[in-house]
């Protein structure tokens, strides 16, 4: 199969585990078949490459999203990087000139496209093997899969099918409806949609030229901050007359909100936490290394991470976005191609940083021109260069860099690297780094 993972948002309704580079989908909450924790891109990929060893896996995302995709996923998967969001249309477009340009995908191949964040399980892999069948066979030039709608939902838009059979034609597709007209809907037998589809890449490539005027993959990054914001529903579906949909009534769930996720977790407690007997239906995440003691909540989520604490009702949890549209403060942690970074202190003129560097990771060799640095070297071995010159950094060794200063750090060992990082200067920002080639 030929998959594209739709990997976007923003991340503020699962604030604060989440951020504008954390989202939700690389939040560590379920368990693997070792019992170690993994996310939601994780669980998605391993299930993939369960039903389909050889499955190309394609992201489509943005640039603050690769470093943490290069960490969970590693480095063999393939990426279509947006440089700015201009919603699905042209993401799906430049994903699929991605497919054929980059990686040599024939455009009689059939392409699915997906997000990348819903709660399934093997059956909707499978499903989706039998669209991409569908769409090599040609008879219709998208096919949806849609979701045996489980209740009125207000969340979803609907498709309207011919009949009832496992495959039919689309008649037309409906907006989000309040619960009496989502209840009339289902009775004629709609389906959700979970935004999930299959074509041949050459239909998506011919759409694409018809509404965008461009050459190739390269000419289509270009200019693709320019492109108009548009969805691929309103671009391309709602606009095809020669559209079908596949029913699918297996395990799909969309883990949008904290009261959706804490449905899908396996144990109440996730962190260093502590209930008491009072407590019923109350679900825990603790990111921080501090205790967490929660007493006679019902119905209840608490996420505590270096960005915040949230203490909410499960249903209200739903209505977060507004208050962290409020909060105004920089990135606490962040997941790196090479490891991971917490900010632990944030002052005016400095900022404290625990930096985990990977087994066999490196930062890039990179200068600052408006902070000096300082680290202090709290575990593993490591080997720092300064300007070209070369040092073994061990526990309790402290290295100095003057603004200026080319620099990086190398974990060869079997183990993580950790250095608390102190930044001085009075004009402290992410923007101030240069990368040179060592």
């Amino acid at each position: 199969m030929n998959i594209v993972l739709l990997s976007g948002g923003s991340g503020q309704r699962l604030w604060p585990l989440s951020n504008d580079i954390r989202s939700k989908q690389f939040i560590k909450i379920f368990k693997d078949q070792n019992g170690d924790y993994e996310s939601m891109v994780q669980r998605v990929y391993r299930q993939l490459k369960e039903v389909d060893k050889d499955a190309k896996i394609t992201i489509a995302t943005s640039k603050t999203q690769i470093s943490a995709i290069h960490n969970q996923l590693g480095t063999d998967v393939g990426i279509s990087i947006e440089p700015c969001r201009r919603d699905t249309f042209p993401a799906i477009a430049l994903a699929s000139a991605y497919l054929h340009d980059k990686q040599g995908v024939a455009l009689d191949e059939p392409v699915v496209v997906c997000p990348v964040d819903p709660y399934v399980d093997r059956e909707y892999f499978l499903a989706l093997e039998k669209l991409s069948d569908l769409a090599a066979k040609g008879d219709a030039n998208l096919t949806l899969l849609g979701m045996d709608p489980t209740y009125p939902s207000e969340k979803y838009g609907y498709i309207i099918p011919e009949d009832k059979s496992d495959v039919s034609k689309v008649v037309s597709f409906k907006e989000k409806p309040d619960v009496a007209t989502a209840k009339e809907y289902i009775s004629k037998g709609a389906l959700w949609n979970g935004g999930i589809f299959a074509y041949k890449l050459s239909y998506l490539l011919d759409k694409a030229h018809e509404i965008i005027d461009f050459k190739d993959y390269d000419d289509l990054f270009g200019k693709y901050a320019t492109l108009e914001k548009i969805s691929f529903d309103y671009a391309v579906v709602e606009k095809e007359s020669n559209i079908s949909v596949m029913r699918f009534a297996g395990l799909w769930k969309d883990l949008g909100t904290w009261n959706t996720l804490t449905e899908a977790m396996e144990e109440n407690v996730i962190g260093e936490a502590l209930l008491n007997d009072k407590c019923d239906g109350v679900h825990v995440i603790n990111d921080l290394n501090i205790p967490v003691i929660v007493m006679g909540l019902k119905d209840a989520v608490v996420a505590a991470s270096p960005e915040g604490i949230l203490v909410s009702d499960k249903e209200q949890s739903s209505y977060i976005k507004p208050f962290v549209e409020k909060i105004e403060q920089p990135i606490m942690f962040a997941e790196k191609s090479w490891g991971s970074y917490r900010v632990l202190d944030a002052e005016k003129d400095s900022l404290t940083i625990k930096v985990t560097l990977n087994p066999g990771h490196e930062m890039n060799y990179h200068s600052h021109e408006r902070r000096d640095e300082v680290w202090s070297i709290v575990r593993g071995v490591g080997k720092v260069i300064i300007d070209g010159q070369e040092q073994i950094v061990r526990p309790g060794d402290v290295v100095n860099m003057k603004a200026g200063s080319k620099h990086t750090i190398i974990n060869e060992s079997d183990e993580e690297l950790q250095v608390i990082e102190v930044q001085l200067g009075t004009d402290i920002s992410v923007e101030d780094k240069i990368k040179y080639t060592l």
